[in-house]
């Protein structure tokens, strides 16, 4: 009797498609996919950053961060675009309009100051520390 219970439920499990084996085909591959974005996430010290550029200023005017950080540079002006130029580098920025953003890394540790490009009275500076 207990054989016809344990062949009802394993009949059912395999009609909803549940049961041990139906687990090991979504746990696993989840479990092997989750240990694989840990190697392809960046590491806990290169999070993204932010400098919001309103009120003609950058906020935060000077911003810390580590090693292989992308700071993302957003325009939250209602009416003028703007542009970050490392003089130092000879690198600007194209020009962004309210609601746009700038991206870059910063890899190597060191002062990074900058300004706007067509605002020069605005200024920051990225400090990349280890």
């Amino acid at each position: 009797m207990s054989n016809l219970r344990d062949d009802w439920v394993s009949t059912r499990q395999q009609k909803r498609g549940g049961g041990l084996h139906a687990t090991r085909f979504f746990v696993v591959p989840l479990l092997a996919a989750s240990l694989c974005l840990g190697v392809i996430l960046p590491a806990a010290g290169a999070e993204p950053a932010e400098v919001v550029v309103e009120k003609m200023q950058f906020v935060p005017q000077v911003l810390r961060i580590k090693p292989g950080t992308t700071v993302t540079w957003v325009n939250r002006e209602k009416r003028s675009n703007h542009s970050v130029l490392f003089e130092q580098e000879n690198l600007e920025s194209d020009r962004f309009f309210p609601g746009e953003t700038y991206q870059r890394a910063f890899d190597k540790p060191g002062t990074y100051p900058y300004r706007c490009g067509p605002h020069p009275e605005m200024l920051g500076v990225i400090e990349v520390v280890e």
